[in-house]
């Protein structure tokens, strides 16, 4: 996590052991790989599991951003650890501007319309680019504090770091969210996320430290699902531990002109080991040709899909793609013509 590299923190070991691992610390100018949410099954599920001493906040449809400042230079990194900072100068004048020497930030960026409510998902990440463009502005949400003027706070609790936090940002900067509330509290900080335009919250614990990965379920993202019902058209030969299995399958809407089936997406999430021997036994006597990678496949199977939603496309012919997609069942109780239209998919842009 503070290395921010695997093969650096494998060479520390190799060439100094535990006293070298346990030397290295958080470096102001050195992105520290970041703390993920698990999925929740509800917001009441989460509330349950993590009890009273939570964070309710919102959760959007940005992109996950870590800024580092160290006196005049400001710093950004991606959730992957990949540096953008020449490509958003308005987060770094937001940080710049901040009543502190050192700082490390964790947080989101996302477009947004004149009326506040975000713009697509793509028009933020059109700013991370080779060719992104200034005329589309990000504006930052931090919800997180790692670090500050000479003191770590990476093993602080998450209430100490957020009061650190709200001492150091202006309002408007700030994630909104509610501190140990109410289930009723906790709905309606879910309502006006969902109301705004957003995805949806996370909760989170505050006795928890800050961790690199999903380690435990100290934050739990709630999001409501969209179900779709799509056509199997096609899947791919696996590998790894999927290999001589049919995995990856490809899924398509269906055209309401009565045209063949249009592709949206495809998905190897959510399958389970049992689910993947019958998709390898089925889909054969379904393919009208294999080259060896991908088979295709009559569409006469129809799947329900959960997904996140929908995003404009080029690459697909229906001009929209599926958005973290996964594998819920499959419906024999559906013929094709059953089958959700591409509108319906359009329809979660």
């Amino acid at each position: 996590m503070l290395s921010g590299s695997l093969p650096e923190t494998a060479a520390l070991a190799l060439s100094g052991g535990t006293e070298a691992l346990e030397a290295v610390r958080l470096a102001v100018g050195r992105p520290v790989r970041p703390m993920l949410a698990s999925p929740g099954a509800s917001l009441d599920a989460a509330l349950e599991s993590l009890g009273a001493e939570v964070t309710v906040e919102y959760k959007l449809d940005g992109a996950r951003i870590q800024v580092h400042r160290d006196g005049a230079s400001v710093r950004v990194w991606t959730r992957t650890l990949r540096e953008i900072t020449g490509a958003v100068p308005e987060l770094v004048a937001h940080v710049r501007a901040l009543p502190c020497t050192h700082a490390v930030l964790d947080g989101e960026t996302l477009a947004l319309e004149d009326d506040g409510r975000p713009r697509k998902f793509q028009d933020t990440m059109s700013r991370f680019g080779s060719d992104g463009s200034e005329a589309v502005l990000l504006s930052p949400f931090f919800f997180d504090l790692l670090h500050l003027d000479g003191r770590d706070l990476l093993d602080a609790p998450l209430a100490e770091r957020l009061d650190a936090l709200a001492g150091l940002l202006p309002p408007e900067l700030t994630m909104p969210g509610v501190r140990r509330p109410s289930p009723e509290q906790a709905a309606e900080v879910l309502d006006g996320a969902l109301s705004a335009g957003h995805e949806g919250v996370v909760v989170k614990d505050l006795a928890a430290p800050y961790a690199a990965g999903r380690r435990g379920k100290a934050w739990q993202k709630v999001k409501p699902v969209h179900t779709l019902d799509l056509m199997v058209i096609g899947a791919e030969w696996g590998y790894g531990r999927r290999t001589g299995s049919l995995s990856n399958i490809h899924l398509a809407a269906r055209d309401p002109d009565g045209g063949p089936p249009i592709m949206v997406g495809k998905t190897f999430k959510g399958m389970t080991d049992e689910l993947l021997a019958w998709q390898t036994k089925e889909f054969p006597g379904l393919a009208t040709h294999d080259d060896g990678h991908v088979v295709q496949m009559r569409p006469e199977l129809v799947v329900e899909i959960a997904l996140d939603g929908a995003q404009r496309s080029v690459r697909y012919p229906g001009g929209v793609a599926l958005r973290f997609a996964r594998v819920l069942r499959y419906r024999p109780d559906k013929t094709p013509a059953e089958a959700d239209d591409i509108e319906a998919v359009r329809g979660l842009l």
